[in-house]
C-alpha cells in the first residue's frame, strides 16, 4: 500500500514539513488566543476557538496517520489513531500539571507539546527498533501524533472547560466524562480519514478535508458538553459553528469523491427479499 502518502513514495500537494508548521503554529496560538480572550473580557464566549485550534492539529494528525499506515499497518490505522489521542492525554495533563505547579499555567501548551513530542518519539523508535516495525518515518510520524494528539485534546478540552487551569479541566472534562466523548471523536478525526479513502486512489487533498469534516463532528460534540459546563452562550456557539463547518466540508469531500471516483452510479431499490 505504498500510494497512501509520500513516505510511501506517492506525491503529496501538502509537504509534512508545512502541515507541521501550520498544525502546532495553528492550535498554539489558537488556544492562547481563546483563553487570552476569555480571561481579558471575563467571559466564555470565546471558548470555541479552542476547537477550532483543534483543527489544526487534527489535520497534521491525520497526515502523519496517512505517511505511517501507507506502509501498510493494516488495523492498525485504527489503533495508531487512538494511540495518538492516549499519548495526547498524558502530555496534556503532565504540561498542565507541571505548569500550574511552577506556578506558570499559562505555559501548559508549551510545556505540553515539548514533552508531547519528546514521548512520541520515543514510542516510534520503541515500535521500530524493540518491536521491529521497521517503518522509516515511524519515529517522525509518532511524534507528529503525539503533538496533534495533545494539542487537540488540550483544545477541544479547553473549548468545554473555557480555561488552561488544571484543576478546571479535571473538573470540567475527566471527572464529568467528557475526556471519553472527545477521546473518540478526536480518534475518528485523526485516523477515520485515512481509512475511509483507503487504496490506490487515495489523494492528500480528499483525506484531510474529510478530517476537517470530522473535526466539525467534535465540535459539536464539543458544544453539548459547553451548554452544561459554560452556559448557553458559548455552547450554542460552538454548535452553530461545528455544524457550519461539517456541513461545509461534507459537501466539499462528497465533490472530491465523484471527481475521483471512476462513476456515480445510483443503485435503486433493493430487490425484494426472497422467502
Amino acid at each position: 500500500m505504498s500510494l497512501g502518502g509520500a513516505a510511501g513514495g506517492a506525491p503529496s500537494a501538502y509537504e509534512p514539513k508545512k502541515l507541521r508548521m501550520y498544525g502546532l503554529v495553528g492550535s498554539v496560538v489558537g488556544i492562547y488566543l481563546g483563553a487570552i480572550l476569555n480571561s481579558a473580557l471575563n467571559t466564555e464566549v470565546f471558548s470555541f476557538i479552542g476547537a477550532v485550534a483543534a483543527i489544526f492539529a487534527v489535520v497534521m494528525g491525520a497526515n502523519a496517520v496517512r505517511r505511517v499506515c501507507a506502509y501498510g499497518i493494516g488495523t492498525g490505522v485504527p489503533s495508531i489513531g487512538m494511540l495518538a489521542l492516549g499519548m495526547g492525554i498524558v502530555a496534556v495533563m503532565f504540561g498542565l500539571s507541571v505548569a500550574e505547579t511552577l506556578g506558570f499555567g499559562m505555559l501548559g501548551p508549551i510545556i505540553t507539546l515539548v514533552y508531547a513530542g519528546v514521548f512520541g518519539y520515543i514510542i516510534g523508535v520503541i515500535a521500530n527498533k524493540v518491536i521491529k516495525f521497521n517503518i522509516p518515518v515511524m519515529e517522525e510520524g509518532n511524534a507528529d501524533l503525539s503533538m496533534a494528539g495533545a494539542m487537540a485534546i488540550l483544545g477541544w478540552s479547553f473549548a468545554i472547560s473555557g480555561t488552561l487551569g488544571y484543576a478546571d479541566i479535571v473538573n470540567d472534562v475527566l471527572m464529568t466524562g467528557y475526556i471519553a466523548i472527545i477521546f473518540i471523536a478526536g480518534g475518528l478525526a485523526i485516523l477515520h480519514p485515512f481509512n475511509a479513502n483507503l487504496g490506490p486512489d487515495e489523494k492528500q487533498d480528499r483525506t484531510l478535508v474529510n478530517a476537517i469534516m470530522v473535526s466539525g463532528i467534535a465540535m459539536i460534540t464539543t458544544g453539548i458538553a459547553a451548554l452544561l459546563t459554560q452556559g448557553l452562550a458559548a455552547g450554542l456557539l460552538q454548535l452553530i459553528i461545528g455544524f457550519a463547518i461539517w456541513f461545509y466540508f461534507f459537501k466539499m469531500f462528497y465533490r472530491l469523491v465523484k471527481r475521483d471516483a471512476s462513476a456515480v452510479v445510483g443503485t435503486g431499490l433493493l430487490p425484494p427479499t426472497v422467502q
